[in-house]
């Protein structure tokens, strides 16, 4: 990791808070940048460039900022990227502003997996006793993994809670041979 994306990552959720923008919208908008610079080999190594003039490269942002309708402090925090050559770093500052978000807005992701899809009201209380267990807000991503029997696996950071049938055959089993 950089040195310096850490501080343009607090910079932008910085702005995205004082300027109360919609932060879910910017998360996308962002998506779209990275998305637009990682389809484009030509784009992404014109704004990499030290020999283009920023002035070329501020009118091809700007006009991708009218395209797409991005807000006025995205299109500026590029302009400022640009202007200091970091243009390199942005999916590194785009995953660092992201980390920054949820510590700030005290949310964690958890990862459910189940033998099934879950209802609403299932899910509800899924992320509900994450909530509890993690003290933070949470946004649960779904999978589905039929080899689990029954039961959910509730996956946050580094920590696992197996309450599947699986879980419970192999805690048995290990139980019944002595490990």
């Amino acid at each position: 990791m950089s040195l310096y994306a850490p501080r343009y990552a607090r910079a932008l959720v910085d702005v995205v808070l004082t300027e109360k923008l919609d932060a879910a919208q910017v998360d996308r908008q962002l998506q779209e940048v990275l998305d637009t610079f990682a389809a484009s080999h030509a784009l992404r190594l014109a704004m990499e460039d030290p020999s283009i003039h920023l002035e070329e490269k501020l009118k091809v942002v700007d006009a991708l900022a009218a395209r797409t309708q991005w807000p006025h402090a995205l299109r500026n925090f590029l302009a400022v990227l640009l202007q200091n050559g970091r243009m390199a770093a942005l999916p590194e500052i785009v995953a660092g502003y992201r980390a920054e978000l949820d510590a700030r807005q005290n949310m964690g992701e958890a990862e459910i997996i189940s033998v099934r899809e879950l209802d609403a009201g299932e899910r509800a209380a899924l992320e509900a006793r994450a909530a509890k267990l993690t003290g933070r807000s949470i946004r649960a991503v779904y999978k589905r993994d039929p080899a689990l029997l029954g039961g959910v696996v509730l996956r946050m950071g580094t920590v696992i809670y197996d309450g599947s049938v699986r879980g419970r055959l192999e805690r048995l089993r290990r139980q019944l041979a002595g490990e």
